[in-house]
């Protein structure tokens, strides 16, 4: 009776063990919605990825740009539709990024050779053109993108995931889209000169604020001149 009652806490404690490990293993997110790393207000996670620019490949990586404003934006795949009009609108609107003290940088989960297959096609064609003035990540280990959680494991592709990073490599803001619908550059500006203003002055930026507009002391009695400033406002409209 006694081996018997010692077989019965060995299988016991054998059954107990399996099912521990089953929880360990089974994954807190469904595989559609990875783990996300990238977080606001926290470091952005660090890469270093082939880029394609001006026909060549670099490495490019996070330490790069330390001292500057980073717009990152994934984008789903080369050679779609969508895609080449985000890509395009950030590149046009390079310049304006870099008086700002920002660049801009684009990933994909494609190759370096397919991102340059791509700018060698003309825009008209659904291409890039050899004018594209941004950089683009060659994330073919797709390391990247699931490390700012925007990997779609089951189809192997990224969201539209778009993070702005400050010169500390803080992440600030942080957007995703579903694959139908392209982003704004000119919110991404906007929302890019709002976290300047904020860090140069202190002041918060309230809602659908530009460049000029009223901004808030975030104090309780400073911020009743703002808000006393708006009524009269509303009041004399």
């Amino acid at each position: 009776s006694s081996l018997t009652s010692m077989a019965m806490r060995r299988i016991f404690a054998l059954a107990l063990l399996s099912v521990v490990s089953s929880i360990k293993d089974a994954s807190p997110h469904p595989p559609h919605c990875p783990h996300n790393q990238a977080y606001v207000g926290k470091p952005a996670p660090d890469f270093r990825e082939t880029a394609v620019i001006n026909g060549e490949f670099i490495k490019v990586s996070l330490s790069d740009y330390a001292g500057k404003w980073l717009i990152l934006f994934f984008y789903p795949l080369d050679f779609t539709f969508v895609c080449p009009t985000e890509i395009i609108a950030f590149s046009d609107a390079s310049v304006r990024f870099r008086e700002l003290n920002a660049e801009v940088l684009g990933a994909s989960i494609d190759s370096k050779y397919t991102h340059q297959a791509w700018i060698d096609t003309q825009r008209s064609s659904g291409g890039l053109g050899t004018s594209l003035k941004i950089p683009l990540v060659a994330d073919l280990t797709k390391r990247m993108s699931r490390d700012f959680g925007v990997l779609i494991e089951e189809e192997g592709f990224t969201m539209r995931g778009l993070f702005v990073i400050d010169p500390k490599g803080i992440i600030r803001q942080i957007t995703i889209n579903d694959d139908p619908v392209g982003r704004n550059v000119e919110e991404v500006l906007r929302l890019l000169q709002a976290f300047q203003y904020h860090e140069e002055h202190g002041e918060v930026c309230p809602i659908n604020w530009q460049p000029g507009d009223r901004t808030i002391n975030p104090d309780p009695r400073a911020k009743l001149k703002y808000f006393q400033e708006v009524a009269n406002c509303q009041k004399d409209s």
